[in-house]
């Protein structure tokens, strides 16, 4: 792969535009990763002021990267598994260096070219903003030393909607996005089901999901960023959505 490990993303597209990619290749390596090791004692005060903030907070495990690079054969990694108050203490910093986060976004896409977010609950660690189904890379979405966003993306929809996205149709490409060393893969995933039907399907997978993290469903049918209490990753993919009528 023609490309080169960056701490400050050279070379890369500018911030919040989303752009094509051909692959992930996101290795996990053994260890910690450096950002713990040199900022352990901040990262313990800063969870013990999170939880008492928030006692549903779990320290739960995720991968973090360490490395990235963009080329033409798309985006590969280097990273660490890390506990999430890590990650807790990493964002809440202004210049957010030592580390990055990239996540996956499966993007709902209805039979009537609306899209389907959720609204997180008051408990989780985004409580209100409103955000495709996704989470952070876990240990059970690595394969052979591998992260398989792919799987990442079904488990996370399936465990907060109760959608399986084996039942939809996928798009032909990766897109990406970042914003603040957070990295945003996307992929559209079209349903032959109208907005508000997928709203109705997962407002019944509520009252009988084990996990409730979601506080209900929205469709999204422009790019009004006042429409919703959006996380921020949501605001370029909404321009490009309702801006592209060639996306696939």
């Amino acid at each position: 792969m023609n490309s080169i490990f960056s701490e400050e993303f050279a070379g890369w597209p500018p911030e919040q535009t989303v752009f094509p990619v051909a692959k992930i290749d996101l290795r996990v390596l053994d260890g910690e990763h450096p950002y713990r090791v040199s900022r352990r004692d901040e990262i313990a005060a800063n969870w013990e002021a999170e939880v008492k903030a928030n006692p549903a907070l779990f320290d739960g495990r995720m991968v973090f990267q360490h490395r990235l690079a963009l080329g033409e054969d798309g985006i590969r990694g280097q990273g660490y598994v890390i506990p999430f108050s890590t990650f807790m203490y990493w964002r809440r910093q202004q210049d957010r260096t030592g580390g990055m986060h990239l996540f996956a976004y499966p993007v709902i896409e209805t039979s009537d070219n609306a899209l389907v977010a959720i609204r997180m609950g008051a408990h989780t660690a985004n409580p209100g903003q409103v955000y495709f189904a996704a989470g952070s890379l876990e240990p059970e979405d690595i394969a052979s030393g591998v992260c398989d966003l792919e799987f990442n993306m079904r488990r996370e929809v399936l465990e907060e909607t109760g959608l399986d996205l084996s039942h939809s149709t996928p798009g032909d490409s990766y897109y990406a996005s970042r914003f603040r060393r957070t990295v945003t893969v996307m992929r559209l995933y079209r349903f032959d089901l109208t907005a508000d039907e997928i709203v109705e399907r997962i407002a019944a997978h509520m009252l009988v999901a084990e996990d409730k993290e979601i506080a209900g469903a929205v469709a999204i049918r422009s790019a009004d960023h006042s429409a919703y209490p959006y996380n921020v990753a949501m605001l370029p993919v909404i321009d490009w959505y309702f801006g592209n009528p060639d996306k696939t």
